[in-house]
């Protein structure tokens, strides 16, 4: 049996002012900033945390491509460091934003590093390798390194 309390309407709108309260505090500075770095973050937590890499091997070298789309070439470092290739990406990105109305400027400047390491199971031989860039793809040719072929001899006794 449900008994009618004289507070009940007054804790109720204690309640919505308090609701209120908290709705405006979250839209005002410094913490709709936070809150939007906050939603930002989960939508997408890692943007391109990595790239992808596809690697194929003929007989005489390896082709390793990777996608790289909004990435110039200038923040691509290839090396060859025992057996294994590293592509490396570092990017920048800086804005800018100005307010005329409180006479301020804000610049954010973002830098991200990806990296993919591609083991050998071959010596490759690094002076002979040949890179390309274009359209978002890189492309590497890493020449494999030709070993002296050693022919088995019969057993001269027999």
């Amino acid at each position: 049996m449900a008994t009618n309390h004289p507070d009940r309407p007054k804790r109720q709108e204690t309640l919505e002012q308090w609701f209120k309260s908290m709705n405006q505090l979250m839209q005002e500075k410094p913490v709709k900033g936070i809150l939007q770095s906050i939603d930002d973050f989960f939508r997408q937590p890692f943007p391109h945390s990595s790239f992808s890499v596809g690697l194929h091997e003929t007989e005489k070298e390896y082709i390793v491509k990777a996608e790289l789309p909004g990435v110039k070439r200038d923040q691509i470092s290839i090396n060859i460091i025992n057996n294994s290739l590293t592509i490396l990406v570092n990017q920048t990105d800086v804005t800018s934003e100005i307010n005329d109305i409180a006479k301020t400027e804000k610049h954010m400047a973002s830098t991200r590093q990806l990296s993919r390491t591609i083991p050998f199971s071959v010596p490759v031989n690094e002076r002979k390798t040949r890179a390309s860039y274009r359209d978002g793809l890189l492309e590497v040719k890493i020449a494999k390194k030709q070993g002296k072929k050693i022919d088995i001899l019969t057993d001269p006794e027999e």
